[in-house]
């Protein structure tokens, strides 16, 4: 966590590392409860130190109400900062007297009260990372207390330990026995703890280039993340969601249940830096990489479009996938990638990554998935539930910072008629305001894309987006009826004629899907009106 604090630049270590760099076949540490990517959320990448057990139990709660335990996500991970500046009389942690008033134990006791599962932070030198960078006093380290310790977090009922190296002394052999010491210590209390370490922390990089799978349950391979799709750095500094990406690029060996390669927390929702577009590409590489995927952003407040991307069962599915496979990058022609990965079924998970600012057209074939040999295939789009066949080519439009990502299965299934709409009057295509696919999103035009919110699919009588249809709102009938995404239904507010002048007629309200006004500027709400044929009413297939 070292780029979260302050003083970095003057105190990082740029010693290069000079370990071998071949990945080799990974096995797991014994007694590792992570059989498959842990799934949570850490206090971190929102609040830093500015932690207290208010805070920690209402993202334990948020995530029960958002969904997000529903989705599968378990741990609420606790990060720096929690602790008093110094142990007790005995030598033992303890928590902030100020900010977890109640202690450590009771806040473990309220998150298992949820169904969830309790992380915490601790490091293993002299001083956590917030001790080190002087942004809170103490030294309350594991080192000489790692029994002691381990003793605690079990005692607290602790079901995940994040443990940061923070420290510009040492070897790797000294690293890895420091290491391997709270490990043991974790699993003598005889609780299923999981162990994730950060070799990194002001320390030269040992993660990308020694297997830590016989250590570590998951183990931090890059610098920290930040919430840019793009840093340009690569050493002793924040690193982009692309640079991480080359960096975890070539360990996919390492990766497997119960030990995985991990390229940092999600910065998904974190301040709203990110589009929904890159919001999309972000989740979907660190699921198709298999990494744990533990979320960073603000729960208690994260707005719909946050949710629908942390809880999509589709790219879940592809993450939680048994075979705990880490995707490969089979081709890279350099800012257009394609990512693939076999599934435990058979199938096979593929994402076409663009990391231009422009769009862009990738296309693999099925032969790069991996998938067994056949005459014809079908492609599950997971964001935009639109199914296609193919004899073996795989291509899509991509957007900006955009994944387009398929499971890829063996025989012909039923197609989707999927098509973007473009007005004849704005030259924009049928869109959704917030680029993200949920009840209540305002239909409006933007600039054509193909990106998922632009995809539009048939399905009797109704349009989908994103597995949501589009809905005169409270089925309307008046002119002005605002133009809707809703959970789909059966309703007759729900259903559309594509009319062969190029309107889009409403079944129940027998008016046409209108561009409010005939503007022409991105965002401009879609709404029923009276049919006319005019420009601003007209749609072309693409």
């Amino acid at each position: 966590m070292r780029s979260r604090l302050p003083a970095i630049a003057a105190v990082l270590v740029t010693a290069a590392a000079t370990l071998a760099a071949s990945p080799s076949p990974a096995t797991a540490a014994e007694g590792s409860p992570a059989v498959r990517p842990p799934l949570g959320w850490n206090s971190w990448n929102t609040f830093g130190c500015d932690i207290n057990e208010a805070k920690i139990r209402a993202a334990a709660d948020a995530m029960v109400s958002s969904g997000m335990k529903a989705a599968g996500y378990q741990y609420v991970v606790v990060d720096d900062c929690w602790q008093a500046t110094t142990r007790d009389s005995a030598g033992n942690l303890r928590g902030d007297a100020v900010r977890f008033p109640s202690g450590m134990k009771a806040l473990g006791d309220y998150i298992h009260g949820k169904g969830l599962k309790f992380g915490i932070y601790q490091a293993p030198r002299e001083k956590t990372c917030a001790q080190y960078f002087n942004a809170i006093g103490g030294s309350t380290g594991a080192l000489g207390h790692e029994r002691q310790d381990a003793t605690t977090f079990a005692a607290w009922g602790v079901d995940f330990l994040k443990y940061d190296w923070c420290s510009p002394w040492g070897t790797l052999d000294d690293q890895v026995t420091g290491f391997t010491t709270m490990r043991d210590a974790l699993r003598a209390t005889g609780r299923p703890i999981v162990y994730s370490i950060n070799p990194n922390s002001a320390h030269s990089n040992t993660a990308p280039s020694y297997n830590w799978s016989a250590v570590a349950d998951m183990w931090r391979t890059t610098e920290d993340i930040t919430d840019r799709w793009t840093t340009g750095c690569t050493a002793d500094c924040f690193m982009g969601v692309t640079e991480i990406l080359d960096v975890q690029a070539p360990l996919y060996t390492w990766a497997g249940p119960q030990h995985w390669n991990d390229p940092d927390m999600l910065e998904v929702g974190v301040r709203g830096t990110f589009t929904p577009t890159e919001n999309r590409a972000h989740f979907g590489m660190w699921a198709i990489m298999a990494a744990p995927l533990i979320a960073g952003n603000d729960i208690t407040t994260m707005p719909a479009d946050v949710r629908a991307v942390l809880t999509d069962p589709d790219v879940l599915a592809v993450n939680q996938d048994s075979a705990g496979r880490q995707a490969r990058r089979v081709r890279d022609n350099g800012e257009t990638e394609v990512w693939a990965k076999t599934l435990s079924d058979g199938s096979a998970a593929v994402a076409l990554l663009n990391r231009s600012g422009t769009t862009a057209t990738i296309s693999a074939t099925a032969a790069d998935t991996g998938i067994a040999t056949a005459s014809a295939y079908h492609l599950f789009d997971v964001w935009t539930k639109s199914v296609r066949n193919t004899t073996g080519t795989i291509s899509a439009t991509v957007p900006p910072h955009g994944v387009v990502m398929y499971r890829v299965r063996t025989g012909s299934a039923t197609a989707t008629d999927t098509f973007s709409l473009r007005g004849a009057g704005s030259g924009r295509c049928l869109d959704v305001l917030g680029g993200a696919p949920v009840d209540n999103a305002q239909a409006v035009i933007w600039d054509c894309n193909g990106g998922v919110t632009q995809i539009l699919t048939t399905d009797a009588g109704r349009l989908r987006i994103g597995g949501k249809c589009l809905d005169a709102e409270k089925s309307g009938t008046t002119d002005g009826t605002r133009v809707i995404l809703w959970t789909c239904g059966t309703g007759a507010n729900q259903q559309w004629t594509l009319q062969a002048d190029g309107t889009v007629r409403g079944g129940q309200s027998g008016k046409c899907i209108d561009v409010n006004q005939a503007a022409t500027a991105n965002n401009t709400p879609l709404i029923l009106w009276t049919c006319s044929a005019a420009a601003n009413q007209r749609w072309t297939r693409l």
